[in-house]
């Protein structure tokens, strides 16, 4: 078979690595993006290509790692790896049920995954490690605070009465603490942000930790959504009364707005101290125009925000990518 070695000579031959999940919309856009302005792509799933239909050929020179990554008849000279974009990825998961699949899953995940994550020079959006780190709330919260947003104050206890008290003292909401995959009777379901009373808490609470925060009294929501030093905010306006807007997709108003310097500034901050080149921040705006952050996507959604605002998303993405990074950073 002849592979496709997709390295070109100078600059614009370096390669851009896509790693996300076969169907993503998001990566699609940006994917395209790239092909328009005739880079070469590389696009991949870790998790499901390798070992199968993925060979990694890696080893240590002067400069670091090198090598290649060859997926089907397309490779990459991981030396010379322009960007990498980390999107959503699927987990590297045992093919079977022994400790022999549970240790070829953790092999993989701290080789191939430990090799993309040491490319130097390249530029990540954003690093595996640092969207790990970034996605625990309480992690996010506390950074918030420190950069001086407005943040609802939260309680995450596991203790039915903490949780009980909280809710008679405040109008409260619950939300859960990562927005990972969850299914009902096999389908995807979303687990939306909720309002709860203390009547409605029970000793279930105890069964793991929950996240309970003040209600922000809100006229509307912002998402601002953060690529490298550029920021792109729109308003978001549900119905009256919805707490979270996500549940109402098809009944939401959209309008491109400009972002506060006092917004921007501790934006850049955030994400500097994680080590993010991108985040899709989620803000409710009170009647009297105040900004509460409610929290920090490190590899949040954008693709229906672009169609739905004309915000240049893609486009920003695709630039950050295409820049890279000449130098280890």
């Amino acid at each position: 078979m002849t592979r496709r070695r997709i390295r070109g000579d100078g600059v614009k031959g370096r390669p851009v690595l896509v790693a996300t999940e076969y169907e993503d919309a998001t990566a699609d856009m940006v994917v395209a993006e790239l092909n328009r302005r005739r880079l070469p792509v590389l696009r991949f799933d870790p998790g499901r290509d390798f070992p199968e239909s993925a060979v990694l050929a890696s080893r240590t020179g002067a400069a670091g790692w090198g090598g290649r990554l060859t997926v089907g008849e397309r490779t990459a000279d991981l030396a010379d790896v322009r960007a990498l974009y980390h999107r959503r990825p699927s987990a590297y998961a045992p093919n079977g049920h022994d400790e022999t699949a549970d240790f070829i899953a953790r092999e993989n995940r701290r080789g191939l995954g430990g090799v993309l994550a040491a490319l130097s020079p390249c530029l990540y959006l954003s690093h595996p490690q640092a969207i790990a780190r970034a996605e625990y709330k309480p992690a996010q919260l506390g950074a918030a605070i420190r950069e001086g947003f407005n943040v609802p104050i939260t309680l995450i206890t596991n203790d039915p009465a903490e949780a009980r008290a909280f809710a008679l003292e405040h109008r409260t909401v619950y939300k859960p603490l990562h927005a990972g995959a969850y299914h009902v009777d096999g389908e995807p379901a979303g687990i939306w942000a909720a309002l709860v009373e203390g009547n409605d808490i029970d000793t279930a609470v105890n069964r793991c930790a929950h996240l309970f925060q003040v209600q922000v009294p809100k006229t509307s929501d912002v998402r601002a959504v953060v690529v490298g030093q550029e920021v792109f905010c729109c308003r978001i306006t549900a119905p009256r009364g919805v707490v979270d807007w996500r549940a109402e997709y098809r009944n939401l108003r959209y309008e491109a707005v400009d972002c506060p310097d006092a917004i921007r500034l501790p934006l850049l901050r955030f994400l500097a101290g994680f080590g993010l080149n991108f985040g899709a921040f989620d803000f409710a705006v009170s009647s009297d125009d105040e900004w509460w952050f409610l929290e920090c996507n490190p590899n949040g959604q954008w693709a229906w925000l672009e169609e739905a605002s004309g915000l240049p998303l893609a486009s920003a993405i695709a630039d950050l990518l295409e820049i890279g990074e000449r130098t280890s950073g």
